[in-house]
């Protein structure tokens, strides 16, 4: 089973329960059908502090992935920790959908070019 939590300590309204259902709806296409994930709506500040902090650049931005397991096999019995996706609404405005989805690929190790944004527009269709 897919255990998500989301957060939102942004200051903006978030429809958190539809970014949950999102998450779950894309991790089952994508074949992930264990494991936990973390959903964070965070300010601009504190988007800009963890994008300095974990790739050098000091700008607020849209969205961040934090990946740990992945996809990767684990030990039997061992609980899947996906990761994290941290998402800034103040950036992403009200449609936080593609960047939910954005980050949630990247937490299951897919990498920018064509066909990570072909699986973007199929989950989005």
């Amino acid at each position: 089973m897919i255990e998500v939590e989301a957060s939102n300590r942004s200051g903006a309204e978030v429809d958190e329960a539809a970014a949950v259902a999102l998450a779950r709806e894309v991790l089952a296409a994508e074949g992930v059908t264990d494991g936990e994930l973390g959903i964070a709506f965070v300010g601009p500040d504190e988007m800009r502090a963890l994008k300095r902090e974990h790739l050098g650049v000091d700008e607020p931005t849209d969205v961040l992935s934090f990946p740990l397991d992945g996809t990767d096999p684990l030990p039997e019995g061992e609980p899947r920790a996906l990761g994290d996706v941290v998402l800034c609404p103040q950036v992403t405005g009200d449609d936080w959908r593609w960047p939910l989805v954005h980050g949630l690929l990247h937490v299951l190790g897919h990498e920018h070019g064509p066909a990570m944004e072909e699986r973007e527009r199929a989950h989005l269709s």
